[in-house]
């Protein structure tokens, strides 16, 4: 059953929505171009609800995980900029709620018999190296959880490389592209979790670390979008990193911040 939620504020007044978004929301809201900067406001969640989970996927939730869904059942931030007369969404961040934290299907990709499932994808050729850890596996090797959908573009997810059970201690964070290769992002989900806060959500940012990068028309759209609010993006990306800094982090952005003609 689906959480409510409760309608999108605009703004971020409240102490805890601003600890959640460590204070990225007020550096939106005072950038040239920038506007309807909204949050969809979800409540915690209750300890039983990630006692589920637990029991029903066998697996251990991480504690960092645990400690985000018990601040908010899920997280949905966007904003957007004005172009002439025209509201341009462009941001959006997201976590799934725990009733979406699904896991990655294995059975079979068409109702066929014998159709071919994500565990005949597999490809060992491409392992563990000094730039990437080993690549999650669809088959019982790896549990797959889906933590962000990306608009389509790709899917953000917790991985457990061990298999079942699954202990808390084997998660990564991995962004796996449209066409199903894996890319490594991070350690842990606070790690992912910065990164995602610092890239403010601009369109596609994890293939930023992917081998070929983010895409000609997403950084297209980065500056077309932007036409006119001069140095927007690099000023943007400098706030954010200066805010978490002043958190005690300082994840790297790795976006191409253009300076807007």
């Amino acid at each position: 059953m689906e959480e409510k939620a409760s309608p999108p504020p605009q703004g971020c007044s409240k102490p805890h929505l601003e600890k959640l978004t460590l204070g990225i929301t007020r550096i939106l809201e005072s950038s040239p171009g920038v506007t309807e900067v909204t949050i969809i406001e979800k409540p915690p969640a209750e300890r039983h609800m990630i006692s589920s989970w637990e029991q029903k996927n066998n697996c251990v939730m991480p504690e960092d995980v645990k400690n985000f869904y018990l601040m908010t059942n899920g997280f949905h931030m966007t904003w957007s900029v004005k172009l002439d007369e025209h509201i341009i969404p462009l941001g959006s961040m997201a976590i799934n709620s725990i009733s979406k934290l699904t896991q990655l299907t294995q059975s079979s990709m068409y109702s066929l018999p014998n159709a071919p499932t994500l565990a005949d994808l597999e490809d060992d050729t491409h392992e563990a190296s000094d730039d990437q850890p080993e690549k999650p596996h669809f088959d019982s090797r790896s549990v797959i959880f889906e933590l962000d959908s990306c608009n389509g573009n790709g899917k953000v997810c917790l991985v457990y490389k061990s298999g079942k059970p699954a202990l808390a201690e084997d998660t990564e964070i991995w962004f796996l592209d449209r066409a199903l290769y894996w890319h490594f992002l991070t350690d842990t989900f606070t790690a992912y979790y910065r990164l995602l806060i610092t890239h403010l959500g601009l369109p596609q940012w994890q293939y930023a670390f992917t081998n070929y990068g983010i895409s000609p028309q997403a950084k297209i759209t980065y500056n077309s979008k932007m036409k006119g609010r001069k140095c927007v993006h690099w000023k943007l990306a400098l706030r954010s990193c200066v805010c978490l800094r002043r958190h005690g982090v300082w994840p790297e952005p790795k976006i191409l911040w253009h300076q807007a003609p």
